[in-house]
Protein backbone atom coordinates (compact mmCIF):
# COMPACT_ATOMS: atom_id res chain seq x y z
CA UNK A 1 0.00 0.00 0.00
CA UNK A 2 2.80 2.35 0.89
CA UNK A 3 4.77 1.54 -2.28
CA UNK A 4 1.68 2.12 -4.40
CA UNK A 5 1.12 5.51 -2.79
CA UNK A 6 4.70 6.60 -3.49
CA UNK A 7 4.66 5.39 -7.09
CA UNK A 8 1.47 7.35 -7.83
CA UNK A 9 2.85 10.65 -6.53
CA UNK A 10 5.80 12.95 -7.08
CA UNK A 11 7.82 15.35 -4.97
CA UNK A 12 7.55 19.03 -5.96
CA UNK A 13 10.94 20.72 -6.11
CA UNK A 14 9.49 24.04 -4.87
CA UNK A 15 7.24 23.19 -1.93
CA UNK A 16 8.99 19.82 -1.34
CA UNK A 17 5.61 18.14 -0.74
CA UNK A 18 4.45 14.92 -2.32
CA UNK A 19 1.59 15.49 -4.74
CA UNK A 20 -0.50 13.15 -6.92
CA UNK A 21 0.58 12.95 -10.55
CA UNK A 22 -2.59 14.67 -11.72
CA UNK A 23 -1.24 17.82 -10.00
CA UNK A 24 2.04 17.71 -11.90
CA UNK A 25 2.89 20.57 -14.29
CA UNK A 26 5.67 19.93 -16.81
CA UNK A 27 7.40 23.06 -18.11
CA UNK A 28 7.83 23.32 -21.87
CA UNK A 29 11.35 23.40 -23.22
CA UNK A 30 13.00 21.53 -20.35
CA UNK A 31 12.64 18.43 -18.18
CA UNK A 32 11.59 20.21 -14.96
CA UNK A 33 8.20 19.65 -13.36
CA UNK A 34 6.46 21.10 -10.32
CA UNK A 35 3.03 21.02 -8.77
CA UNK A 36 0.31 23.18 -10.32
CA UNK A 37 -0.13 25.24 -7.15
CA UNK A 38 3.53 26.27 -7.02
CA UNK A 39 3.64 27.12 -10.72
CA UNK A 40 0.46 29.17 -10.34
CA UNK A 41 1.99 31.14 -7.45
CA UNK A 42 5.32 31.48 -9.26
CA UNK A 43 3.71 32.73 -12.47
CA UNK A 44 1.35 35.10 -10.65
CA UNK A 45 4.22 36.71 -8.72
CA UNK A 46 6.13 37.31 -11.96
CA UNK A 47 3.12 38.95 -13.62
CA UNK A 48 2.57 41.14 -10.58
CA UNK A 49 6.19 42.26 -10.95
CA UNK A 50 5.42 43.05 -14.62
CA UNK A 51 7.66 40.29 -15.96
CA UNK A 52 5.77 38.82 -18.96
CA UNK A 53 8.44 36.39 -20.20
CA UNK A 54 8.55 33.77 -17.46
CA UNK A 55 11.29 31.15 -17.45
CA UNK A 56 11.68 27.91 -15.51
CA UNK A 57 12.45 28.46 -11.80
CA UNK A 58 15.77 26.65 -12.31
CA UNK A 59 18.53 29.19 -12.89
CA UNK A 60 19.77 29.47 -16.50
CA UNK A 61 17.18 26.95 -17.71
CA UNK A 62 15.74 27.57 -21.18
CA UNK A 63 12.27 26.28 -20.27
CA UNK A 64 9.47 28.85 -20.42
CA UNK A 65 5.89 29.21 -19.24
CA UNK A 66 3.50 29.75 -22.10
CA UNK A 67 0.25 31.66 -21.33
CA UNK A 68 -2.01 29.31 -23.27
CA UNK A 69 -0.36 26.27 -21.73
CA UNK A 70 -0.88 27.78 -18.26
CA UNK A 71 -4.43 29.03 -18.85
CA UNK A 72 -6.01 26.18 -16.87
CA UNK A 73 -3.95 26.80 -13.73
CA UNK A 74 -3.78 30.61 -13.44
CA UNK A 75 -6.68 32.91 -12.45
CA UNK A 76 -8.45 34.58 -15.37
CA UNK A 77 -7.43 38.09 -14.23
CA UNK A 78 -3.79 37.03 -14.11
CA UNK A 79 -4.08 35.44 -17.56
CA UNK A 80 -5.54 38.65 -19.03
CA UNK A 81 -2.87 40.77 -17.39
CA UNK A 82 -0.21 38.39 -18.70
CA UNK A 83 -1.50 38.84 -22.24
CA UNK A 84 -1.50 42.64 -21.87
CA UNK A 85 2.04 42.57 -20.49
CA UNK A 86 3.29 40.46 -23.43
CA UNK A 87 1.61 42.82 -25.88
CA UNK A 88 3.20 45.82 -24.19
CA UNK A 89 6.63 44.16 -24.22
CA UNK A 90 6.30 43.57 -27.97
CA UNK A 91 5.94 47.31 -28.67
CA UNK A 92 9.25 49.24 -28.92
CA UNK A 93 9.65 51.89 -26.23
CA UNK A 94 9.92 54.62 -28.85
CA UNK A 95 6.43 53.72 -30.13
CA UNK A 96 4.72 53.53 -26.73
CA UNK A 97 2.38 56.20 -25.41
CA UNK A 98 0.18 55.88 -22.33
CA UNK A 99 -3.15 57.62 -21.96
CA UNK A 100 -2.54 60.53 -19.53
CA UNK A 101 -6.11 60.44 -18.19
CA UNK A 102 -6.29 59.45 -14.54
CA UNK A 103 -7.55 55.91 -13.87
CA UNK A 104 -6.86 54.90 -17.48
CA UNK A 105 -3.16 54.80 -18.51
CA UNK A 106 -4.00 52.53 -21.44
CA UNK A 107 -1.12 51.62 -23.74
CA UNK A 108 -1.42 53.42 -27.07
CA UNK A 109 0.84 52.92 -30.07
CA UNK A 110 2.18 55.98 -31.83
CA UNK A 111 1.39 56.26 -35.52
CA UNK A 112 3.60 57.74 -38.22
CA UNK A 113 1.83 61.10 -37.84
CA UNK A 114 1.96 61.17 -34.01
CA UNK A 115 4.27 64.21 -33.91
CA UNK A 116 1.65 66.25 -35.80
CA UNK A 117 -1.23 65.32 -33.49
CA UNK A 118 -2.33 67.70 -30.75
CA UNK A 119 -5.83 66.79 -29.61
CA UNK A 120 -6.73 63.10 -29.61
CA UNK A 121 -9.14 60.70 -27.91
CA UNK A 122 -8.25 57.53 -26.03
CA UNK A 123 -10.00 54.51 -27.59
CA UNK A 124 -10.28 52.89 -24.15
CA UNK A 125 -11.62 55.60 -21.82
CA UNK A 126 -12.98 57.77 -24.70
CA UNK A 127 -11.61 60.94 -23.09
CA UNK A 128 -9.65 63.64 -24.91
CA UNK A 129 -6.00 64.36 -24.23
CA UNK A 130 -3.21 66.53 -25.62
CA UNK A 131 -0.62 64.35 -27.35
CA UNK A 132 1.86 67.23 -27.46
CA UNK A 133 1.73 68.06 -23.74
CA UNK A 134 0.93 64.44 -22.74
CA UNK A 135 -1.87 65.51 -20.39
CA UNK A 136 -5.69 65.38 -20.35
CA UNK A 137 -7.03 67.95 -22.81
CA UNK A 138 -6.43 71.52 -21.62
CA UNK A 139 -9.64 73.26 -22.65
CA UNK A 140 -9.47 76.83 -23.92
CA UNK A 141 -5.73 77.16 -23.53
CA UNK A 142 -2.96 76.67 -26.08
CA UNK A 143 -0.10 74.21 -25.60
CA UNK A 144 2.47 77.00 -25.24
CA UNK A 145 0.40 78.63 -22.48
CA UNK A 146 -0.08 75.31 -20.70
CA UNK A 147 3.63 74.47 -20.77
CA UNK A 148 4.46 77.88 -19.30
CA UNK A 149 2.20 77.26 -16.32
CA UNK A 150 3.61 76.24 -12.98
CA UNK A 151 3.02 72.56 -12.14
CA UNK A 152 0.64 73.61 -9.36
CA UNK A 153 -1.53 75.49 -11.86
CA UNK A 154 -2.17 72.75 -14.40
CA UNK A 155 -5.30 71.16 -12.99
CA UNK A 156 -8.47 71.62 -15.02
CA UNK A 157 -10.04 73.79 -12.31
CA UNK A 158 -6.98 76.06 -12.30
CA UNK A 159 -7.12 76.44 -16.07
CA UNK A 160 -10.83 77.24 -15.97
CA UNK A 161 -10.14 79.89 -13.31
CA UNK A 162 -7.49 81.42 -15.55
CA UNK A 163 -10.12 82.20 -18.16
CA UNK A 164 -11.69 84.76 -15.81
CA UNK A 165 -8.74 87.19 -15.93
CA UNK A 166 -8.78 86.95 -19.72
CA UNK A 167 -12.46 87.77 -19.85
CA UNK A 168 -12.05 90.63 -17.35
CA UNK A 169 -8.87 91.94 -18.94
CA UNK A 170 -6.79 91.55 -15.76
CA UNK A 171 -2.99 91.42 -15.87
CA UNK A 172 -0.74 89.19 -13.81
CA UNK A 173 2.26 90.45 -11.92
CA UNK A 174 5.37 88.68 -13.24
CA UNK A 175 6.95 88.64 -9.77
CA UNK A 176 4.29 87.57 -7.23
CA UNK A 177 1.85 86.10 -9.81
CA UNK A 178 -1.18 87.96 -8.37
CA UNK A 179 -3.72 89.39 -10.79
CA UNK A 180 -4.40 93.10 -10.77
CA UNK A 181 -7.29 95.06 -12.25
CA UNK A 182 -6.91 98.60 -13.55
CA UNK A 183 -9.99 100.69 -12.86
CA UNK A 184 -8.60 104.00 -14.10
CA UNK A 185 -5.42 105.81 -15.01
CA UNK A 186 -2.52 104.90 -17.30
CA UNK A 187 -0.82 101.58 -17.98
CA UNK A 188 1.82 102.03 -15.29
CA UNK A 189 1.19 99.55 -12.46
CA UNK A 190 3.04 99.24 -9.18
CA UNK A 191 2.08 95.96 -7.55
CA UNK A 192 1.82 95.56 -3.79
CA UNK A 193 4.99 93.42 -3.99
CA UNK A 194 6.85 96.43 -5.39
CA UNK A 195 7.13 95.17 -8.96
CA UNK A 196 6.45 97.79 -11.64
CA UNK A 197 5.04 96.64 -14.96
CA UNK A 198 2.94 97.64 -17.96
CA UNK A 199 -0.71 96.73 -17.53
CA UNK A 200 -1.21 96.31 -21.28
CA UNK A 201 1.48 93.68 -21.84
CA UNK A 202 2.67 92.72 -18.34
CA UNK A 203 6.31 93.51 -19.12
CA UNK A 204 8.39 94.82 -16.17
CA UNK A 205 9.08 98.50 -16.66
CA UNK A 206 12.75 98.49 -17.55
CA UNK A 207 14.53 101.28 -19.40
CA UNK A 208 14.42 99.19 -22.57
CA UNK A 209 10.63 98.92 -22.50
CA UNK A 210 8.81 101.42 -24.74
CA UNK A 211 6.08 102.14 -22.16
CA UNK A 212 6.16 105.88 -21.26
CA UNK A 213 3.96 105.71 -18.17
CA UNK A 214 6.84 105.48 -15.69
Amino acid sequence: MKKSSVSSSFKCGICVDRKPFNKLFAIKGCNHSYCCKCIRQYGTSKIQDNIPRIYCPVSNCSGRLDPEYCRSIVPSKVFDRWGDALLEAAVPDCDKFYCPVKDCSALLVKGHDFEDIIKSKCPICRKSFCAKCKVPWHYRIKCEEYQNLHKDEREREDIMFMQLPKEKGWTRCSKCKFYVERTEGCSYIRCRCGCEFCYDCGTPLLTSHPCRCN
